[in-house]
């Protein structure tokens, strides 16, 4: 069976997606079904592109004992679109944002993170809101949510 691709895509790839990525990362792990996954992150935005992780995110993913230290932020490029099964957007704008750099969608593979619960709403960039601990929540009910997605569509 081939792995399930994800990246997960915020605005500058140092707040939201990353923290996404390593929660997702650990969770499938946690259920024994790391080598069914390639999980990655990315911008839509190149500002922060080559940049670390935001110390916000960093203290909870350092705090779980998760090892994110190679991680740099990078842009989303047209060619990842032929190399991922989902792309996970954290707000609207992303979701715009990659509909446009991908000309449409056109394998349904754009999606939202918590379009996957019943809050349906965007994650909130901690960038500016500076409350990790609620992005961290949102993520995590993100990330369940997903894994249940995959679960009832028979894929893990």
């Amino acid at each position: 069976m081939d792995k399930i691709r994800i990246t997960f895509v915020c605005f500058g790839n140092i707040c939201r997606s990353p923290m996404a990525e390593f929660l997702m990362k650990e969770f499938v792990k946690d259920k024994g079904a790391a080598d069914k996954f390639e999980i990655d992150s990315a911008a839509t935005n190149g500002c922060e592109a080559g940049n670390p992780v935001h110390y916000g995110t960093a203290r909870i993913l350092e705090r779980m004992g998760i090892d994110f230290s190679r991680k740099r932020a990078r842009k989303l490029a047209v060619s990842d679109y032929g190399k991922s099964d989902y792309f996970i957007g954290m707000d609207a704008m992303n979701i715009r944002d990659m509909k446009r750099l991908f000309n449409g969608d056109p394998e349904g593979k754009v999606k939202l993170l918590l379009d996957f619960t019943d809050d349906k709403r965007d994650v909130a960039d901690p960038w500016y809101t500076g409350n990790f601990e609620q992005t961290f929540i949102d993520v995590t009910r993100g990330i369940n949510g997903f894994y249940e997605y995959l679960k009832k569509e028979g894929k893990v």
